[in-house]
């Protein structure tokens, strides 16, 4: 009897493309061992999810972006189609597109009539925990919690930041992919990825413990030998990424500057989403939140639709993209504002 043959290439592509959304709208515990099963199945699975996660997360880049920070966004993402319509990429592409944050979408199709919306201030999801931690989640993130009288667990979906309760008696436990965040009292971040787990601590002291050191520990007989790998720690301004492969090499501590640790944890700052909303509406918002204003020069802007999902501080980017995909530019006065004309 013939062995099976092996997935197709689009096959894999195909399953990857639906773990990733199913990853974004938050997975179950029967699902995540699912996932893990399947991504452990065979070596193309994680390079799949992988590749397709970075295409996703290099659009999602856009919603941060800053110009004072590059002068130009990556300039294929805003560059026309020259060959061939968008409707003949690939189902992942559509997915990324999607899920972008910050790319303004104009359809030549009528949408669907979207569910009338004056409220544009999108915060992250905070939780407080019946110990008294608070958690903060990401967008599309999960949190799954199993409090016992010995130990405070959670399983993690997605990305969140946690600010642990003292409580040396009930240890707080993060479980993410097979991979363990331990803690007694101390703030963190804990980033699950396609092929990783990344955690960040911003106060106190964690522990870390991979998903082979797990194992053994775990092991049913008394003479089982100790963990092959060795415990990590780390304290407030360090970082690790345990990758997930079974191959693949121990995870190092990094130590990261102020700056990298507010690159990683932007995702928590407050931020406008707009749905086919008209300028006028979209420039107001930003006005409840900004000292310096934008102002519509011509009122024929104001009922420009766009759409997209941009930080509440960063006008100057929401700026030049209205540049980059509008007949727009833009001129600034000297009391602070910034006015917004139809290009000549």
């Amino acid at each position: 009897m013939s062995s099976p043959l092996p997935a197709s290439t689009d096959t894999i592509d195909a399953a990857a493309a639906q773990w990733i959304a199913r990853r974004d709208r938050g997975l179950s515990a029967t699902e995540q061992d699912d996932y893990m099963a399947w991504l452990r199945a065979d070596p193309r699975h994680a390079a799949a999810i992988a590749r397709h996660a970075a295409v996703l997360e290099r659009m999602m880049g856009l919603g941060a972006w800053q110009p004072e920070l590059s002068a130009e966004p990556n300039p294929d993402l805003f560059a026309p189609p020259a060959r061939r319509p968008w409707r003949v990429l690939a189902p992942v592409f559509a997915l990324a597109a999607a899920l972008v944050l910050g790319l303004f979408v104009w359809q030549s199709a009528s949408p669907p009539a979207p569910t009338p919306q004056k409220t544009f201030l999108r915060v992250n999801e905070r939780q407080a925990l019946a110990d008294g931690s608070v958690v903060e989640l990401k967008d599309g993130s999960r949190l799954d919690m199993r409090f016992t009288s010995g130990e405070r667990r959670v399983r993690l979906t997605g990305e969140a930041h946690f600010t642990v309760a003292k409580n040396p008696a009930r240890p707080f436990i993060v479980e993410a992919l097979g991979v363990e965040v331990r803690a007694v009292g101390t703030a963190f971040n804990v980033r699950v990825d396609a092929a990783s787990v990344e955690v960040l601590v911003t106060e106190g002291k964690v522990r870390v413990d991979e998903p082979a050191r797990l194992a053994a520990m775990s092991a049913p007989t008394p003479t089982a030998p100790a963990p092959a790998e060795p415990e990590v720690f780390l304290t407030a301004g360090q970082q690790v990424v345990v990758p997930l492969a079974a191959s693949a090499p121990a995870p190092v501590v990094a130590t990261v500057s102020k700056a990298q640790i507010r690159t990683a944890l932007e995702w928590q700052t407050p931020r406008l989403q707009f749905f086919e909303t008209p300028l006028a509406e979209a420039v107001t918002e930003f006005n409840r939140h900004n000292p310096n204003p934008l102002v519509l020069a011509d009122s024929a802007l104001g009922s420009v639709p766009i759409g997209g999902t941009f930080r509440v501080d960063n006008v100057e980017g929401f700026v030049r993209l209205l540049e980059l995909t509008v007949d727009v530019r833009s001129e600034p006065r000297a009391d602070g504002a910034v006015v917004l004309k139809r290009a000549r």
